[in-house]
């Protein structure tokens, strides 16, 4: 039986940590694709134990006609575009959430190369019916503040079509590292590709046989970066994460030092410690790093930084609607958030009297709330975090890191 709750106790005085992060999920998923795509001949090391790459590694067995992955969005979209390149017959559905978020500009790109997709249901929307076969046109255009995962799931299938692929992105393109994250792991497999403009051009071409290995996780990364600047004093040292990485959330090393955290990379990791924060108002766009709105907000709430932060419009479509989660979460604390327009979440500093404490927060089935939420324990000591399973879908071994740094965590039930 999943545990109903968990209750996250801070360590008094220094926090000292060795962590060893998951692998990239974003690295390990895209991967995944790619050596499917190549007939098996990418070798991947240091593999993700995410719930989200183990459901995308089972859904890629041979012999799968009917897919569930569960409420995995990056599934869900790479396999779209990778089924309707793989000939056989299949259905491709997900949680009751899944079948909410919408996948129709993907499915609208696909069907102008030739792809025979329908809807089961309700027309935009999971679940899917694919008819896989050889998609014979080259050209198509998609949306560029679309998700960036529909782009990703088009290049990476671009290769193995028999013309090749020349993808047109219209209006503002949003999420560019996830694209470029895209381009470069497919070059580290052998895939030249031009990219001029809003235009990329990748001609047919076949992946080749080598050996990747995954990244550690720099989404992962920023809890840690958060409990850094919560602390009074601490020494944090997380394993052979690199400075010079594909991923675009290694910018949050550069975020993080006005809010107090140094980063010092060293042959065994990059090590954080504790310097005076030099920020008094923060004022960032996370157009290209959604994923790490709500450490910040959770982060600067509790630093009692004010904060403008534009660029999360894709918050809504998530594994639940982070905006409004964040508010409801967030004026718990006392902090109450505003949404001057579309993505933009503002605090002034100012705050209201908060609920008597201790803390009970909602995750809303939401790996990124469950664990931003809980370095909240070391402004109050204890926090309680419901439904804390739901961290295995990009970083299993969390509440246990906690443990080894000093925290103590009671499952309750």
């Amino acid at each position: 039986m999943e545990a109903k709750i968990i209750r996250v106790t801070a360590p008094e005085g220094r926090i000292e940590a060795d962590i060893n992060l998951p692998s990239s999920k974003s690295i390990s998923n895209r991967l995944l694709i790619m050596n499917a795509l190549s007939g098996n001949k990418i070798r991947i090391r240091n593999l993700s134990s995410s719930a989200d790459t183990m459901v995308l590694r089972d859904a890629l067995q041979p012999g799968k006609r009917e897919i569930n992955i569960g409420n995995a969005g990056t599934a869900m979209r790479f396999l779209t575009a990778y089924l309707a390149v793989t000939e056989g017959e299949y259905v491709l559905t997900g949680s009751e959430r899944m079948c909410q978020r919408p996948i129709g500009k993907l499915v609208q790109a696909l069907r102008q190369l030739g792809a025979d997709i329908g809807y089961l249901e309700n027309e935009g929307f999971p679940p899917l019916t694919i008819r896989g076969k050889r998609l014979q046109k080259q050209e198509v255009e998609i949306d560029g503040s679309t998700s960036s995962q529909f782009i990703s799931a088009l290049l990476m299938i671009a290769p193995v079509l028999p013309h090749g692929l020349t993808l047109k992105l219209t209006g503002k393109i949003i999420s560019q590292p996830y694209i470029q994250l895209t381009l470069r792991l497919m070059k580290m497999a052998g895939i030249e590709s031009t990219y001029s403009g809003n235009l990329i051009r990748i001609d047919p071409q076949p992946y080749r046989e080598t050996e990747i290995t995954a990244e550690p996780d720099w989404s992962s990364a920023s809890y840690w970066y958060s409990i850094a600047a919560l602390s009074r004093e601490c020494r944090i040292t997380i394993h052979d994460l690199p400075e010079e990485s594909l991923q675009g959330d290694s910018v949050i090393a550069r975020y993080f030092t006005a809010l107090g955290v140094k980063t010092d990379f060293r042959p065994q990791g990059a090590v954080l410690s504790r310097i005076p924060a030099s920020c008094s108002w923060f004022v960032e766009n996370f157009e290209d790093t959604p994923d790490m709105v709500q450490t910040f907000v959770v982060c600067l709430g509790l630093l009692g930084i004010p904060f403008r932060i534009s660029g999360a419009q894709s918050l809504r479509i998530k594994e639940t609607d982070r905006i409004a989660a964040l508010m409801n979460e967030m004026k718990k604390l006392g902090i109450v958030l505003s949404e001057p327009e579309n993505g933009v979440l503002e605090w002034s500093g100012r705050t209201e009297k908060p609920l008597p404490g201790p803390y009970r927060f909602s995750t809303y089935d939401d790996h990124r709330m469950a664990m931003s939420l809980a370095p909240v324990c070391l402004s109050e000591q204890s926090v309680y975090i419901e439904d804390p399973g739901v961290v295995k879908k990009s970083y299993p071994g969390f509440w246990d890191d906690l443990e080894k740094a000093g925290f103590e965590t009671e499952i309750l039930f």
